[in-house]
């Protein structure tokens, strides 16, 4: 296969008949955030919410989710997609039509929806379709997907006032998916908090230089 045609290959979305089949089984992991300790596998209390955001490499997004003064917890794994519990070489292959995405656990109390949408607008560009930078591929697009109606009206506004912000600034039309979510399937044990795992890791993470009209609801 030539370079353009994998790159087209991994840009694409299989339908689900094409995907690859997966597994029944789940990937281990220990499910504790090796940063500060607290389990990412928790229900949530009443004052907690969650979120599921794509941004890229899911290494640099994780870390600048899981410093944001309100996060309680973050993950990384992959969502929006067909196959079953699938592995990162199968991810990155392009053949599930999963994105690499961070689970987003926080405080109501000290930082909203809007706050947290507000950091996923700032700290990538959500113009460049299947990439995100020089990673190119559908597990790199922009996505945000939630878990309810209310959370889907937040989103879909917010996307509208930082698209105004960007046509202003030359920039183009916002490429995000925006679903419910399906399934989240967490990534293996060493992309769980990677750049802290591993400070001199990649971190392709880069935003617009636009700033979103959203403000922190504190």
């Amino acid at each position: 296969m030539t370079k353009i045609a994998d790159i087209l290959k991994k840009s694409g979305i299989p339908s689900q008949e094409e995907a690859l089949p997966g597994r029944k089984a789940p990937l281990e992991i220990s499910g504790i955030h090796a940063v500060n300790g607290e389990p990412f596998t928790r229900s949530l209390d009443n004052k907690e919410a969650s979120v599921i955001l794509g941004m890229g490499c899911f290494w640099g997004a994780e870390r600048k989710l899981w410093n944001t003064p309100g996060v309680l917890v973050t993950s990384v794994g992959y969502a929006g997609g067909f196959t079953p519990n699938p592995t990162y070489k199968e991810v990155c292959s392009g053949q599930t039509g999963h994105s690499e995405v961070v689970q987003v656990v926080f405080d109501t109390s000290i930082i909203s929806l809007e706050g947290v949408l507000k950091v996923f607008w700032e700290n990538h560009d959500p113009t460049q379709g299947m990439r995100q930078g020089n990673d190119i591929g559908s597990q790199y697009r922009s996505v945000i997907y939630t878990t309810n109606n209310k959370d889907m009206e937040i989103v879909e506004a917010s996307k509208a006032a930082f698209q105004k912000e960007l046509l202003s600034a030359g920039h183009g039309m916002i490429t995000t998916e925006i679903e419910p979510l399906d399934t989240y399937y967490f990534a293996e044990e060493y992309h769980q908090q990677y750049l802290h795992k591993n400070p001199n890791g990649y971190c392709g993470l880069a935003g617009t230089g636009v700033s979103c009209p959203i403000g922190l609801n504190v």
